[in-house]
């Protein structure tokens, strides 16, 4: 899982560069507001690339890892329906 987000990260801001060099590099040479939109839209992508890579899955449990104390560990499985029997 931490592959594929990080894999998904890189491929946005990839883009982002892409799309922010190439706006400059030829586009501007045709159409001046394209290449602006293009920077625009790369603007855009790297806070949606950040939320991308932090976003977890129904499966993590990263807000509720065992905290090493069994008799906290074991009300908190409670709480949650974990309860193993």
């Amino acid at each position: 899982m931490y592959a594929r987000r990080r894999r998904n990260y890189f491929q946005m801001m990839g883009g982002c560069v892409v799309l922010f060099v190439s706006a400059w590099a030829v586009v501007r040479l045709w159409s001046m507001p394209v290449a602006i939109g293009m920077c625009v839209v790369a603007m855009v992508i790297p806070p949606v690339a950040a939320m991308v890579a932090n976003r977890r899955g129904p499966d993590d449990r990263w807000w509720d890892d065992p905290s090493g104390d069994p008799k906290s560990d074991e009300w908190w499985d409670e709480l949650d329906g974990r309860k193993r029997r």
